[in-house]
């Protein structure tokens, strides 16, 4: 197990784009299967991790993120901000070239990072990542290797923002970025065979270097299948034919993990398993400004949160894989992550807020009902027969990931089973869920919490330069959050990687990143 199998069809993958092309070295190719296929190579519409990956091996940006999720230089030198905390001055770095198989490669400039990043708000272009410059003002090249960008108000975030894929460097009027990516990444695209397979070559003119001096990346080339089921992608890992996999599926997650979530006998050999902080908090949402009185009720929601049992439910159900949400919304890995006192089980707790429920409205058959995807159905059937030992009957209503997040977004849900991964490390993206000017469909507050204290903290932490005093801000609006009880955080999610042995140097931070930059593979 564990051996290299069918590296003739490895090659004959790569080989084929090109008969002149020679034969590679299969230590020197990383395999990986995207089961959700890739939608587009265009950084504008790196939404999902599935295009985001790629787009990490294609292109860079002015900014990065580190396995610390700090702020760190990517494609710029050093920056500078003003007093006002609204004017932002990047250096590019020299002789950094774009791949650019269909004309002369040629260098960076600041007018192509304007470029990139005003196509974000091109109307024509419709990308979804327009939001990352809502609150820009103006963007100049002030040079060749200068760029500034101006806010309309200060916002502490701003740099995180800027390490999201969208905000990647393409050649100023570069057109038709979905099929043929113009980047200065790692790797370049080789071949592309739509939901089927895709092969990316060494970028030889890439501008990183090692600790030594030699060229990176080490790797050749990475070649990614897009086999739909789970399944079929565990067992072409377990027959050696993959280099890793990503996330856990319940098809064979008691194949792989004990109980406790470490990794079964037969595979230590072979096989690492990698288990980091993910910034993902898996929580149910409670619209509370429905009809449905249970829902209206604060001590109601409170009882949800104290009547199941975290631990067990992680335990048993998730093999141990994420953390018990018994803190507040923001997760573990963030400043603020952490600190707020959340709920932890309290039957009888529990039992008695349902009673005093019950005493007041008269109400003495109090029902609910739970919306969610098959994925998550054994969480909310744990949550029922929890709840029924209390006195609430819980309803689940199984439907699919796009009905659900469109009834969602269209407040047609009384409580929906959701998850709110984090798109650049600050807390302010998690809290923006509850601020009023944020009311679904137009924002993602889907809870439809209101509440001017809230509102008033949220918006001092925007005005707010001090990381020290916006963390505090952040606390008590996350304090808040749990004394109301619009939502009943699950769990604080965790990468999970299985990764051969044969890789070296894979590794991952709390935005679960594919960096292959410095990765190596031996025999």
């Amino acid at each position: 197990m564990f051996k290299y199998f069918h590296w003739i069809v490895i090659l004959v993958i790569i080989t084929s784009c090109n008969e002149s092309d020679q034969e590679i070295d299969p230590t020197t190719v990383f395999r990986y299967n995207e089961h959700a296929n890739v939608t587009s190579l265009d950084p504008a519409f790196a939404k999902d991790q599935r295009n985001i990956w790629v787009c990490n091996l294609l292109y860079n940006g002015l900014v990065k993120l580190d396995q610390n999720l700090d702020v760190v230089p990517d494609l710029t030198s050093h920056w500078e901000v003003d007093s006002t905390a609204t004017i932002y001055k990047f250096y590019l770095k020299k002789d950094v070239y774009f791949n650019d198989a269909f004309a002369k490669a040629r260098t960076v400039t600041a007018q192509d990072f304007k470029y990139s990043l005003e196509r974000l708000i091109d109307p024509k272009v419709a990308s979804p990542g327009a939001s990352v410059l809502q609150n820009v003002e103006e963007i100049k090249a002030l040079g060749e290797l200068e760029l500034e960008i101006t806010l309309k108000q200060p916002f502490p975030a701003f740099l995180g923002l800027l390490s999201m894929k969208y905000c990647s460097v393409v050649p100023d009027g570069s057109t038709n970025l979905r099929e043929h990516p113009i980047g200065t990444g790692p790797f370049y695209l080789k071949r592309w065979q739509e939901n089927v397979k895709m092969v990316l070559r060494k970028n030889e003119r890439y501008f990183e270097k090692d600790k030594n001096g030699a060229q990176l990346p080490y790797l050749e080339a990475v070649a990614i299948t897009f086999k739909t089921d789970k399944q079929s992608e565990f067992l072409e890992f377990a027959q050696g034919n993959l280099d890793f996999i990503n996330a856990i599926d319940p098809s064979y997650k008691d194949e792989l993990l004990t109980t406790s979530g470490t990794l079964k006998l037969k595979y230590l050999e072979d096989v690492h398993l990698i288990k980091s902080p993910f910034l993902n908090t898996e929580y149910l949402g409670i619209k509370i400004d429905n009809d449905v009185p249970e829902l209206q009720s604060k001590n109601l929601r409170k009882a949800i949160n104290y009547g199941f049992d975290r631990n067990k439910m992680i335990k048993y159900l998730r093999n141990n894989i994420g953390t018990p949400a018994q803190h507040g919304f923001i997760p573990d890995g963030l400043p603020a992550g952490g600190v707020v006192k959340g709920y932890s089980y309290n039957p009888e707790l529990a039992q008695k807020l349902i009673d005093s429920y019950k005493k007041e409205t008269g109400d003495f058959q109090p029902s609910i009902t739970i919306s969610t995807g098959a994925n998550y159905l054994d969480l909310c059937e744990f949550i029922q027969k929890e709840m029924q030992k209390i006195g609430l009957e819980v309803k689940i209503d199984v439907m699919t990931p796009s009905a659900l997040r469109q009834a969602r977004k269209d407040g047609q849900l009384d409580i929906f089973r959701s998850s709110w991964i984090a798109d650049y490390p600050d807390a302010e993206n998690y809290l923006a869920l509850f601020y009023s000017k944020n009311f679904s469909p137009a924002g993602p507050n889907y809870t439809h919490f209101k509440n001017s204290l809230y509102d008033s903290l949220y918006e001092r932490s925007l005005r707010s330069t001090n990381p020290e005093k916006r963390k505090n801000l952040y606390i008590k609006m996350d304090s808040l959050i749990i004394e109301e009880a619009p939502i009943v955080p699950l769990y604080y999610d965790q990468s999970v990687r299985f990764i051969s042995k044969d890789v070296k140097n894979l590794e991952s931070n709390a935005v679960n990143m594919l960096d292959l930059t410095r990765v190596r593979k031996e025999k």
